[in-house]
């Protein structure tokens, strides 16, 4: 028998001696009177050289994460939530029959109901004197050893809850994570815009280039597919008269697993009426320093031991022309030579000149950029959502947002014009049937709604999951994801 199946009977056996003598294991009549929290609050400005007990006796409740036993008396550390808290145990405080019980069905990972009046100890750590304790949930595994936690990776993602229980570090991510998309939310109510909720079962997958999860719906007998992006049931919304809206929720993509990628994430995505891509921009870097201010006071952070600097105005670069200057010809014009380079750095470029100039651009340009970039310019052969260029009509307006070299934003003014956007739909029916399986499907009845008209529009989504990423130095995007998908054991 190992180890941990032999402290597994052990605890079996403690539960049946428990039932044995009329104690439920699993007992739901505790309540506590306050958190952990609750008393820290309290007591962090008391002068605590001359206080003894100021006799208000407290109910509260919570995980064992460690017992240092003395054998008539016991320190007991419990853990609610996100905070700590010790207990004094005693022959003298709680009497020897409930000490005895205390020492004899009590484990660390046990769920505890203590009773008891706050003191401080010699060492000057608040404390509770117990003077009754309630077995309130027995567990059965044991935890990990509590200065290491879970240390294989594969175990900490599958087995997240232990995770939790087990690193302070990690909790402190996800706790980072939830204030965060508050302040997201809280940001953009601030500016007039409205939270809305669309579709993620949709009959056509589009709104972004990217291939979908397919499923099927028995009582309506149709595919359906999971959301890549809510892009085009908000525009749908612009078009009713919602003129500032955005909606933080999942979305689903059946690519590759990697540091950067998860077939499920969460995105922002927001849609601004009677406004363009470079007032987008504009709200952007200023939605993205109103993160960093949660974590940093100089808007400076050190992301995997790079120094990236948040403080405006962030840099901007055309990508047309830093790639043609780079290449030495004009890459929209020249395109013979932009696909030989693309061959030779073996780009699947489906034959579009745009393909082939993100790639071969991101390629080049994005060794050692650290710092906040905004890419612009991009061709129209790649951007089959977004408006053209006046100036350049091979052009749309529309950025990118790259921090750490990681694709963060994508932005853009808004196609609105119906006849082209069916004719973009058109293009990419045909590089579908080529073998593009990220390109968009037609959506008749997003071209039904564009010609009711849509107001002049800016759009941004931001991935949520990549800028958790930066805020808390984590470097994989499975670190920021509660329960990210893995292979099968």
């Amino acid at each position: 028998m190992t180890v941990e199946n032999e402290y597994l009977e052990k605890r079996r056996k403690k539960i049946l001696q428990l039932r044995e003598e009329g104690i439920n294991p699993y007992n739901n009549t505790f309540v506590p009177s306050h958190s952990h929290n609750e008393i820290v609050d309290k007591y962090k400005d008391f002068d605590n050289s001359n206080f003894t007990s100021d006799n208000f006796m407290y109910k509260i409740a919570g995980r064992v994460i460690a017992i240092r036993s003395f054998g008539k008396s016991a320190f007991i550390k419990t853990i609610d939530n996100i905070t700590k808290f010790q207990i004094f145990i005693s022959n003298d405080s709680v009497g020897k029959e409930k000490m005895d019980f205390f020492k004899k069905f009590i484990d660390i990972g046990d769920f505890i109901g203590v009773e008891g009046k706050c003191f401080f100890t010699k060492t000057n750590e608040l404390s509770l004197e117990a003077n009754d304790i309630t077995i309130i949930t027995k567990s059965l595994n044991t935890l990990p050893e509590k200065w290491h936690g879970l240390t294989n990776i594969e175990t900490r993602y599958r087995q997240r809850y232990v995770d939790l229980i087990s690193s302070d570090k990690v909790k402190e991510i996800f706790l980072l994570r939830s204030k965060t998309i508050s302040n997201i939310r809280s940001y953009l109510s601030k500016k007039g815009f409205l939270e809305v909720e669309t579709p993620i079962l949709q009959n056509v997958a589009g709104g972004a280039a990217a291939k979908p999860f397919k499923t099927y719906h028995n009582t309506l007998d149709m595919d359906l597919f999971l959301r890549i992006a809510p892009e085009l049931y908000l525009k749908r919304l612009v078009v009713g008269g919602l003129e500032r809206i955005f909606e933080i929720g999942r979305n689903f993509r059946n690519e590759g697993i990697s540091t950067q990628h998860n077939p499920e994430f969460t995105m922002v995505e927001l849609y601004q009426s009677y406004s363009d891509y470079k007032k987008m921009m504009s709200l952007v870097e200023e939605l993205i320093i109103n993160c960093v201010d949660l974590v940093s006071v100089d808007r400076k952070l050190i992301y995997q031991d790079e120094n990236i600097d948040f403080n405006p105005p962030w840099e901007k670069v055309d990508m047309i022309k830093w790639l043609s200057d780079n290449l030495g010809y004009d890459v929209l014009s020249e395109t013979e030579e932009l696909f030989k380079e693309a061959d030779k750095l073996g780009m699947n470029h489906f034959g579009l000149p745009g393909r082939a100039i993100t790639e071969i651009f991101e390629t080049k340009f994005l060794i050692n950029k650290f710092n906040p970039v905004f890419v612009c310019g991009f061709p129209v052969d790649v951007s089959p959502l977004a408006r053209r260029n006046d100036a350049d009509s091979r052009i749309v307006d529309r950025f990118e947002l790259f921090i750490n070299g990681k694709e963060i934003a994508n932005a853009f003014s808004e196609l609105n014009d119906p006849d082209d956007q069916l004719d973009r739909f058109r293009k990419q029916i045909e590089l579908k049937q080529m073998g593009d399986e990220e390109a968009n499907d037609m959506d008749a009845d997003y071209i039904n709604a564009l010609r009711y008209g849509m107001p002049p529009t800016a759009g941004a989504g931001i991935g949520i999951d990549r800028l958790v990423m930066l805020l808390t130095n984590s470097s994989s995007i499975r670190e920021v994801i509660l329960f990210p998908h893995m292979r099968n054991e």
